[in-house]
């Protein structure tokens, strides 16, 4: 039996003035839920980023009561916590908090950015795909990192609001909550270096304790292996993700539809389809196959030939390994754009692992787009972004259910004597989009799973089908 979360994102102008003025279906579902504070003994359930802060600030304040480092009591520091695939290896991992590991650790060490985090010994480029991008959004950001821990044992530093016992405190959107994630700084190490996520100063130590965070929301390291960066975005902000085809197939307005997106503060990443022998491995002009990119930026730049269209990749390796085509680093079409044109974006050539690449080859090199839309669960987003302030936001109206066996489980179309049977949801799409000429409204509908990772299955295949109704 599998519970389907239909999501519908519809959408609408936005007034900031007026951010609480309707209460959408999602928050009414799960109001019942508030009376109870902890969403398993694991895991604390987020009325708000406020009442979860002072909520951590009491668990800090009963370690500190308790004296020592806390440890947590369900995420253990052992194999277990790794997962069998991982060991069978035959490596050996020592548990080390940061301490142990640099002289001067520093929970965030000159602020946090896309080019802090570096993949480890697993692949989940996906996840590091979805943490890059969500590094861009500083007020995105500090939902799941909330600011103000520290690795300081001298006590309370100006820039922190939390004394370290060696409680870590992360949040995480899961099935229509905000869920609060603790858990202890023992890291998984090998000769004193992390060997999973960690970022390229050794001394920062926020990516690989979010991680951890991550892991025992979904039980072990080795769950971490291989996923859609979708599936992060979603948890990192409570949106509704989309994915577009590249290739021959990719929409003719794609590159309008990714400014757009860019300009709603949409997450977006991409990667390049590839055999199970050929996962991370070595493609065309530097690119790497099954591998997730962060897709950092879009910009029409004025070249001496011509307006251009741009795109702007990171890879999560955060390495030389980056693309070697036109527009890549230090090529020769860079000659064609002015000095105050590079200046305005940003344009510079480090071995970081960032890269860009005209649209055209993107849609020709890559094989999907992923967007991960912001709606109500989503905070605002404001200046202090990168792009502009969003003018338009997304409603977002969630309905649960399930599929039980002769009862709701009425099959695909080809049974049509009991299709009528499936879970059936209304939706009136009232006001049309004003970005084109089409007397139509744009409406998004996602289905999700529940327990799947963290159970190491497979997703079912799982689909809906829309139809036009009368009003009548």
């Amino acid at each position: 039996m599998t519970t389907p979360y239909p999501q519908v994102l519809r959408q609408t102008d936005y007034d900031s003035s007026n951010q609480r003025g309707s209460m959408n279906a999602r928050s009414v579902a799960r109001r019942h839920k508030m009376d109870s504070s902890v969403w398993d003994e694991r895991f604390h359930l987020s009325k708000s980023l406020d009442s979860s802060r002072k909520w951590f600030a009491r668990q800090v304040a009963q370690q500190l009561q308790r004296g020592g480092r806390f440890r947590d009591p369900f995420l253990k520091s052992d194999d277990s916590t790794i997962g069998p695939e991982l060991c069978a290896r035959g490596r050996r991992y020592d548990w080390l908090r940061p301490h142990e590991i640099v002289n001067d650790p520093q929970f965030v060490a000159d602020g946090i950015s896309r080019f802090d985090v570096k993949q480890g010994e697993i692949g989940n480029c996906w996840f590091l795909a979805a943490v890059a991008s969500l590094s861009m959004y500083r007020e995105l950001l500090q939902q799941v990192i909330p600011f103000g821990q520290t690795l300081n044992t001298n006590g309370p530093q100006s820039n922190s609001s939390f004394t370290y016992c060696g409680m870590f405190w992360f949040r995480f959107w899961r099935f229509g909550d905000w869920v609060d994630v603790v858990i202890d700084d023992l890291l998984p190490t090998r000769n004193r270096q992390l060997v999973f996520m960690h970022s390229a100063d050794r001394r920062e130590f926020w990516s690989a304790l979010l991680e951890k965070a991550y892991v025992k929301l979904i039980g072990t390291y080795d769950a971490m292996r291989g996923g859609n960066t979708t599936e992060a975005m979603e948890d990192f902000t409570g949106g509704l993700t989309e994915v577009m085809d590249l290739g021959e197939k990719a929409p003719k307005k794609l590159f309008s539809i990714m400014e757009c997106a860019k300009a709603r503060a949409s997450l977006m990443a991409t990667s390049i389809d590839a055999a199970e022998n050929e996962l991370e491995g070595r493609g065309p002009m530097g690119l790497i196959t099954g591998h997730a990119y962060s897709i950092t930026d879009v910009r029409r730049v004025t070249s001496r030939s011509g307006p251009v269209e741009l795109v702007r990749l990171r890879n999560p390796w955060g390495n030389e390994e980056e693309w070697v085509g036109p527009w890549s680093d230090q090529s020769r079409e860079w000659k064609n754009i002015p000095q105050d044109e590079r200046r305005r974006i940003g344009l510079t050539f480090d071995n970081d692992g960032e890269f860009w690449m005209s649209f055209s080859d993107f849609i020709r090199y890559f094989s999907r787009v992923e967007f991960c839309h912001l709606g109500p669960e989503s905070v605002v987003v404001g200046q202090s972004m990168i792009h502009a302030t969003p003018s338009r936001r997304w409603e977002m109206t969630k309905e649960e259910g399930e599929w039980v066996r002769f009862a709701t489980a009425g099959g695909c179309r080809n049974y049509s004597d009991t299709f009528h049977k499936n879970p059936q949801f209304r939706v009136q799409v009232i006001d049309p989009d004003e970005t084109d000429d089409e007397n139509m409204g744009t409406l998004i509908v996602g289905l999700m799973q529940t327990g799947r990772r963290e159970t190491h299955q497979e997703l079912h295949t799982i689909g809906y089908a829309i139809y036009r109704a009368s009003l009548a």
